[in-house]
């Protein structure tokens, strides 16, 4: 019997109705947080018994999301060395010296040879390895088509989204909300571009986490009655290039690196962790 490790493993077995009886908005997220160990499937009051049993001895052994994610880092790895490494760098925006391919992520040279490993003048975490693996892995080369989409209207971004809401563009919002520097750190640190009246919002800046796969980060200030928002898009070539799981999680490790910004503030440091 396989084991279910992922969140959407799991999702696929759950009733799949957003209800919240379980105490937390969506299924999804509740696969994550069982996932995490954060909840049991008996929180669900919508599951029978039996396959509470059958469920989680699938699950098995739960273990943390860094361990699965190493897991993922070391299987990404092995198929990296039985590629032509050097032979992608064109196709992806990047260089090669032959043995190496560099791409410029975030406005830092990132350095990754033919077995996988990734070195940098910033520290890394499987959080943001994960994504650059899977972009050099697959992505299609598309250019950027300059047509900015919310992520649940990528093609598999509307199973993603509420976790992505979740996860990502909430936890943003509440950063920005209590720090005015943000996106001029943004800007200053990873080599961000800004522009006004984007989507009407009051602030944006473009982010270029991999050469073709740009992040929109926009803002609205807020006014009267109304609260402030917060909302991420992506080229719709987005999936071209990354994979849906890959977009997501690049999407996480972004928020920890603000972090991390707005907690530290350190001049002319970034951490990607």
């Amino acid at each position: 019997m396989s084991q279910i490790r992922t969140p959407l493993e799991l999702y696929k077995h759950l009733p799949k109705t957003n209800c919240g009886d379980c105490g937390i908005s969506t299924c999804l997220a509740f696969a994550a947080a069982i996932i995490k160990e954060e909840k049991k499937l008996a929180d669900c009051p919508h599951i029978h018994w039996g396959d509470v049993a059958t469920l989680e001895g699938q699950i098995g052994r739960q273990v943390n999301i860094e361990s699965i994610r190493e897991a993922q880092l070391q299987e990404l790895r092995k198929k990296i060395a039985t590629i032509d490494i050097g032979s992608r760098a064109m196709l992806l925006g990047a260089s090669s010296n032959g043995r190496t391919i560099t791409i410029k992520c975030l406005g830092k040279d990132f350095e990754v040879d033919g077995q996988g490993h990734v070195a940098s003048q910033c520290h890394t975490h499987a959080w943001f390895s994960l994504p650059l693996l899977d972009y050099i892995l697959h992505a299609q080369g598309r250019d950027i088509a300059g047509r900015w989409v919310p992520f649940r209207e990528l093609e598999n971004g509307k199973t993603w989204n509420p976790l992505f809401e979740q996860r990502c563009e909430k936890p943003l919002k509440l950063i920005a909300d209590s720090c005015s520097d943000l996106f001029e750190d943004l800007v200053t640190m990873f080599s961000g571009t800004s522009s006004f009246n984007i989507f009407g919002s009051d602030i944006s800046v473009v982010l270029y986490p991999f050469p073709k796969v740009p992040v929109l980060i926009c803002y609205w200030k807020p006014e009267d009655d109304i609260g402030s928002k917060l909302h991420l898009f992506f080229d719709d070539t987005a999936e071209r290039n990354l994979h849906i799981e890959s977009l997501f999680t690049l999407g996480t490790g972004l928020v920890r690196m603000f972090e991390k910004i707005m907690h530290r503030h350190t001049d002319g440091k970034s951490e990607l962790s």
